[in-house]
This record gives C-alpha cells, structure tokens and sequence, in this order.
C-alpha cells in the first residue's frame, strides 16, 4: 500500500520508523500500528516463561492485571528525558507536515508549539515542568515513542538500569501485554491520547485506566492521594484528540472517523460511568486528603476516655501516610488512637466543620453527583458560613467526584466502515504475523505494523525506513560531531556486536548509538546518517555478510549478519 511516489504516503510509512508525537498526531492510525508490533515482537511473548507469570492462566482477571502491573513496573521506568532522541526545529516539522495541519490547528494539542491546557497547566507552568523550557529557540526535542525493543534495552544506555519508556511507549506496551498476557479482547481497551499524555482505558468491571507503569481503578482514581491525582490531571485538565482501537480511531481534528459510530458511544458511556463516583463519605474524605487548605475547614471529634475531643483535620491526615488505616474507611478510629491525646483540643474548634456530623449524613448515601447538584442544600445546610476558608468547597466537591472527559465531539465526523483488525487470545504469535501479512493489502494499520516492526522487505519499505534514519537521527550525528568519519567508523565498529531487534529486523541509527551495540548493517547506516548530515558524497552498498559504506570515493566496512539488498540508487532519499 506504499506508494513512494506520494508524498502523503512516504511520510505516512516513514513515520512509523520514528514514532514521534507530532507524526502520531497526526497519523493518528499508528498508535495501533505500534501496539501490533509489539505484539508481534517476541519480548512479550517471552514473559510468559518468567515465573512471575507461573500459573497466570489460573488466576482471576484481577490478579492478572495486578501481575501484569507489578511486572512492569519492575522491569521498566517512565522516562521524559527529552534530550533522549535528540532535536528538530519548529519550521523543519512545520514544512514537513503543512499539507496536512496548519500551525493554528497544531497549537491547539500539540506543547511542542505552543499548547499549554487550560487553568491548571498555566498554573504549573507547563513548558517548565516538561523541561521544554530550556529550548528557547527555533529547537524543539523529539518525543519518540519507543518500540518494545527499544524500551527494554535502556539498560544499557548510561544512568539507566532497566528498561524505560515514555507515556506513550508504556500506554501501547500496556496494550500488547494485557492482549498477550492478560488474555484481554482487543475491543475491550481503548488507546486515549491528549497533547501531554498517553493512557489506555481497560472495560473491565466498572474500569481501568493505565496510567505510565500503574493500573488505576475507579476506586483509586478517587481516593484522593498524589498518585492518583497526578494520574487524574490529563482527563481532568485536557482535551482528548483521540481514541483508538483495532476497530479504528476518532480524531478531534479529522472529519472521518474509522472506529463505528456505536463502539464509540460505547466507550463514551463506560469512561463516564468510570469518571464518576457517589458522593459518600469515603468520597469526601478522599476529596479533603489532597488539599490541606480545604482539611482547614474541618475538624474530627474523637472520644479519649469517654469524652469527646477534638483536632484540627490537617493534623490528622499526614498520619495516613506509612499507615494500614484511613480516614473515610472503617479503620478511620484506629487512625485517631494513634495520635497523642495532647493534640486534641476538649472543646469544638470555633469556625470549623465537624467531620462527624459529615460521616452521619453521608456515610453510604449513595447520592449522585447529579443529585447533589440539583440539590445543593443537602450539603450547604452543613457547611454554609461555617468555613470562611473556602468558598467553594461544594463546587469543587462536584468536580472532584465527576469528571466530564472532553472527548472528540462526533456531530460532525463522517464515519468510514472498515475491516478492522480482528486477533484472538487463542492465536499464537507465528499465526498473528501469518494473519497480519495477509492483511497488508486490504488494511494500511497491518502494513504500517510491519515497518514499527522493523521487517524491511522490499524496496518501498526500505526507502521509508531510510528516509527516517538519514533525516530523523540526530543523536547519532551530535555524538560524532566532534570526530572524523575515521574515528565514527571505528567508534562504531569498537560497539556491540548484537542488535536490539531479533531476526532480520533493523535498528535506526539513534538506537545504535544511545544502546551502543548494533548488527554491522545498523551501523552502515549509522554512519551513512552521519556523512550525509555533514554534505558528504556517501551511499551504501550490502552483500550477505557484508555493509561497505563509501564516503568521498573511501570505502569503510562492517561484518554483518542482518541482510538486506541495498545499493547505491536505495541510500539516496
């Protein structure tokens, strides 16, 4: 289905090489590609011979999912350092790209230029706290999205030891292992991409949410610790640009749609469902644990030796922390016992809300966010003018217990019926490729797959996969910018023997080079990066066994084990 005459097409294909953010946004169709590729990988396939995997196929869903978690987060870090895959400009992709967005549009969802959310993203300066304030200039970092292979060899990359990705590398690992690991139907996750994050909603009882290396239930998305508010801020405070599947996606920016019309609907219904809680008082407990400004509107009324006392709630909460017991739970007494009788007060603290008349009104209620907004007086008739600390307290109570995801709206999307990709948990890995490669033809995620795969067959595809290495490698080019070609060949010679990809699949030069170690035909073509970067005359020729790069009419030499049929006429793009 590449077509290296269309332009549209080549930068469509060689996208799925280098997997950056911006090409994701707007190819939006290879954030799945990605996931099949990873399925397709035998990394994941191989945790199952782990024995932290011993006996999955017994254990409940639950279980699995937990272990799934725990594997993860053992084995992988979030990684956001944005030197990783080196710089672009803003007007090398602007031009790249202006056939398909114009800059307007891309400021919209894309912080690279110009994003920043709303309210809350202003408030925490968010170029600062993406580091992206030091690129002052022109420059702006790649944001690549590792493929599986590459994520997991980060061990051998400097201060790392593990593997490690970015949001959006864990989010389509998450995927591939909850289908490989966890025996999960496709249809049953849903990839949610905002401009600053990467999630997977899992439909599974009342819900999922991946969020980096977590899993975070419903009853954790609101219990109210940092971790789960950090895991709340990109549906709370961003617009989603869109939801995809192996049924298809819907884009904000895009007219056509490709995930049916009523799959969609359906998601819409589950992640709201997912999104809101009742409003008990567990519920308001877990409001109050975030915010010690509002914990100063109240107070807890606890009994030492059969009279009532009495201490301010922002005393109490900091003991949760390293403790079995928590406020708003049953263990909430057990909690107070712990704290020294002398810091109660034998008197009601004037101005203050008893947390007591609170757990007796709404203890179980099980009342709607719905219902406490048609009738604010339920909870006003409490709190009214007794807390002059925070006045909106009942609002921001509605809020913390619902959330309205901003999802694409589809009033006016034109949805397009298409073949979707359809795997089952009883395939194995060699019938998933068998399925895939027959689907090449009639599905452009299948075919897109095979290059995030790193399979380069036929002269199409390997002309995607070089326009990647030589225009999209910059760490490579900056790592050797102070040696000759001579040394850069000989630097690469003196590096590991073995690539980061299993059988004929290819490394791009920047993975040679933050991995130190790649098959001789990866380094051809690492250095092939590195002339052309400097406008030197130089092409690559291969045989079996063999890459000889020429550069300015001197021949330099790799052994190699990987093959593929490259001539003179295939190094130029």
């Amino acid at each position: 289905m590449l077509n290296i005459e269309n332009k549209e097409s080549l930068e469509k294909y060689s996208s799925a090489v280098s997997l950056s953010d911006m090409e994701i946004f707007i190819f939006p169709e290879l954030m799945f590609s990605l996931v099949l590729a990873n399925i397709m990988s035998p990394v994941i396939w191989k945790w199952k011979e782990d024995p932290w995997f011993k006996n999955i196929g017994k254990m409940n869903l639950n279980k699995k999912l937990q272990r799934i978690k725990q594997f993860i987060m053992n084995q992988y870090d979030f990684n956001l350092d944005l030197d990783t895959w080196g710089l672009t400009t803003k007007d090398k992709e602007l031009k790249r790209f202006d056939q398909f967005i114009d800059l307007d549009t891309l400021k919209q969802s894309n912080a690279l230029f110009g994003y920043e959310g709303d309210k809350y993203y202003f408030d925490i300066d968010i170029r600062k706290h993406f580091g992206l304030d030091k690129y002052t200039t022109d420059s702006i970092p790649y944001w690549k999205t590792e493929t599986i292979e590459s994520m997991s060899s980060f061990h051998l990359k400097e201060g790392y030891h593990k593997g490690a990705g970015e949001c959006v590398s864990l989010s389509t690992m998450y995927y591939a292992a909850l289908f490989i690991i966890g025996g999960l139907a496709m249809e049953d996750i849903y990839m949610i991409a905002t401009p600053l994050h990467s999630q997977n909603f899992v439909d599974v009882g009342t819900g999922q949410i991946t969020n980096n290396r977590r899993l975070v239930t419903k009853n954790m998305w609101f219990n109210g610790t940092e971790i789960s508010m950090k895991a709340r801020r990109a549906i709370e405070n961003e617009q989603i640009t869109f939801i995809a599947n192996n049924l298809g996606y819907v884009h904000r920016i895009y007219k056509e749609a490709t995930m049916p019309k009523e799959v969609y609907l359906g998601f819409k219904e589950k992640i709201t469902d997912y999104l809101e809680t009742e409003v008990d008082y567990t519920t308001i407990a877990s409001f109050l644990r975030n915010s010690a400004l509002k914990q100063m509107c109240f107070q807890f009324e606890h009994d030492i030796f059969g009279k009532k006392h009495f201490i301010e709630a922002e005393k109490v909460f900091p003991y949760e922390h390293g403790s079995p017991y928590l406020i708003g739970t049953s263990t909430q007494n057990k909690l107070l016992e712990e704290i020294d009788a002398m810091e109660f007060y034998q008197e009601p603290i004037e101005g203050r809300i008893n947390l007591k008349d609170i757990e007796t009104a709404f203890v179980k209620s099980g009342l709607k966010v719905r219902e406490l907004q048609a009738h604010p007086e339920v909870a006003e008739n409490i709190v009214a003018k007794v807390c002059s600390k925070e006045k909106e307290l009942i609002n921001d109570l509605i809020d913390f217990c619902k959330i309205e995801p901003q999802i694409p709206n589809i009033e006016d999307k034109d949805f397009v019926e298409t073949e979707p990709i359809l795997l089952t948990n009883e395939m194995t890995r060699e019938e998933i490729i068998d399925y895939l490669e027959n689907r090449r033809d009639n599905s452009e995620v299948a075919d897109l797959a095979f290059l995030a795969y790193r399979d380069i067959k036929g002269k199409a595809y390997l002309k995607a996969f070089m326009k990647a290495a030589i225009e999209r490698n910059p760490v490579a080019i900056v790592g050797a910018e102070d040696m000759s070609i001579d040394e850069a060949f000989r630097y690469l010679d003196n590096l590991g023997k073995d690539s980061i990809y299993s059988d004929n699949r290819l490394a791009q030069p920047d993975e040679v080079w933050n991995f130190s170690t790649g098959d001789g035909l990866e380094k051809g073509i690492a250095l092939l990066d590195i002339a052309r970067s400097r406008g030197l005359e130089s092409w690559l020729e291969t045989v079996p066994g063999s890459v000889k790069i020429i550069v300015e009419n001197k021949i330099y030499e790799f052994m190699a084990n990987k093959y593929v049929d490259i001539c003179k006429e295939d190094s130029n793009i």
